[in-house]
């Protein structure tokens, strides 16, 4: 383990009295911060940070995404979800085998981390592949390995429930604490009530919780009131599923009693604005469930939908969208924008000691060069880092202690080599002849 010090920056530090710090020098020994300030005489740096004209903040938490989806970034444009999902995501799914997803996760963390992202609630097939790359990257994960529970004809890659309980059951806490694993259930609507009744039970065994999709579409909450008398969401509590710590993506269409259910259940909700906006799904009542004490976290969804995995980006719609939809300029403030993108995703992806600067917090870090014209004057940070940073401005990303991005150059992965390899294989994936022949061509 080594040490960081990290010199004469302005820090965000998202603690309880939102405190921001001038000048300041972040000491990290292994993965923990151990001074915030001075350093301690006797600390001794074996890296050097010049942290002047940078501002220093919690590293950001991507609590739903479906990261080897980042093959299909592009290819299910201008279409109703329906359609997305039928006529274009299946299909191309049925194409993927084990290694397309290895690449595809691979290609996600190189876009994460240059997004000051050190961290995903990944929900998607061949998981052990996405822990691989989460074991190279030095992120951090909780990985859902997606089953249906409507026969073994209709799962990918032959998976089963049995199958993804041995995955839990190898990775969690691997990486040495940075992978964890949960139960991954697709959503109500497709996975019979027994199922998702076991599910449940399995997942409370195994001491790990579930990752599944809720209540995305009005359609979706008329079927489950026909069927079960229940909305989604009560539908999901009445089988236990929330007995156990639960991310519950999306929740666009949730009642006044579903709010409570979510609040009394302490289920995170997954929020994911950019995709609603595309498939023109709706907006999730994320004032409301704030008011009620639910652990709203920020999320990307796969690159499919979104075509970026930029949790400030997230950030930015959210609030915008929610402060023009209200009416209410003060709705979402940019400082609780940054704890979602932040220490409420960390919660939910089971790394409590994130998500804020403090001594004894887990060394998640991320540093903005501020030394741009669009994020002067340095009226407040909190705002130039929620309305007018980008991705490009992050400088360095560290996490549990570890550098994995250097004033602008990923520090793990190979990123020329991933690049070059992913999008051979989301040419073939897809079947166009075109780039079918520009893929071998390269």
């Amino acid at each position: 383990m080594s040490r960081i010090l990290i010199q004469h920056t302005d820090a965000l530090t998202l603690d309880e009295q939102n405190r921001v710090l001038k000048n300041v020098n972040i000491a990290i020994d292994g993965r923990t911060i151990v001074a915030m300030g001075d350093a301690p005489r006797d600390f001794v740096a074996d890296e050097i940070i010049d942290g002047r004209n940078h501002v220093a903040l919690p590293a950001f938490f991507n609590a739903h995404t479906h990261a080897p989806m980042s093959l299909q970034r592009g290819w299910a444009e201008d279409l109703p979800f329906d359609r997305w999902l039928n006529e274009r995501i299946w299909v191309a799914e049925s194409a993927l085998t084990e290694e397309d997803v290895y690449w595809g996760a691979a290609l996600a963390a190189c876009e994460m981390i240059r997004h000051g992202i050190v961290a995903f609630a990944d929900h998607y097939f061949w998981m052990n592949q996405v822990a691989r790359v989460v074991e190279e990257s030095g992120m951090k994960a909780s990985l859902a390995w997606c089953v249906f529970g409507i026969g073994a004809d209709k799962e990918v890659g032959g998976a089963s429930l049995e199958h993804t309980e041995e995955f839990v059951r190898q990775w969690h806490n691997a990486g040495d604490g940075r992978i964890k694993t949960t139960l991954g259930p697709h959503s109500p609507y497709i996975c019979p009530p027994e199922f998702l009744r076991r599910a449940a039970n399995d997942a409370a065994k195994l001491g790990v919780g579930i990752h599944l999709h809720v209540a995305e579409s009005q359609e979706q909450v008329e079927r489950s009131l026909r069927e079960h008398g229940k909305t989604p969401v009560a539908h999901l509590a009445s089988l236990g599923v929330f007995d156990v710590p639960t991310i519950a993506a999306h929740c666009l269409y949730v009642s006044d009693d579903d709010l409570t259910i979510l609040a009394d259940k302490r289920v995170t909700v997954a929020h994911c604005p950019k995709t609603y906006l595309k498939l023109a799904m709706g907006n999730a009542r994320v004032p409301a469930m704030l008011a009620r004490g639910v652990n709203v976290a920020l999320g990307t969804d796969g690159a499919a939908s979104n075509n970026s995995l930029d949790v400030l980006e997230s950030a930015r719609i959210a609030t915008l969208w929610q402060k023009n939809e209200h009416c209410d300029p003060e709705l979402m403030p940019s400082m609780q924008m940054l704890k979602l993108a932040t220490q409420n995703g960390a919660h939910a992806l089971g790394f409590d000691e994130s998500g804020v600067l403090r001594v004894g917090a887990r060394a998640d870090i991320i540093l903005f060069n501020f030394d741009k014209p669009h994020l002067l004057p340095r009226h407040d940070l909190a705002a130039n880092i929620v309305h007018s940073a980008h991705a490009s401005d992050v400088d360095y990303v560290i996490a549990d202690g570890r550098v994995l991005l250097r004033k602008g150059e990923l520090t793990t992965l190979d990123e020329e080599k991933i690049l070059r390899e992913a999008e051979r294989r989301a040419f073939r994936l897809v079947g166009s002849e075109m780039w079918q022949v520009r893929a071998y061509n390269d």
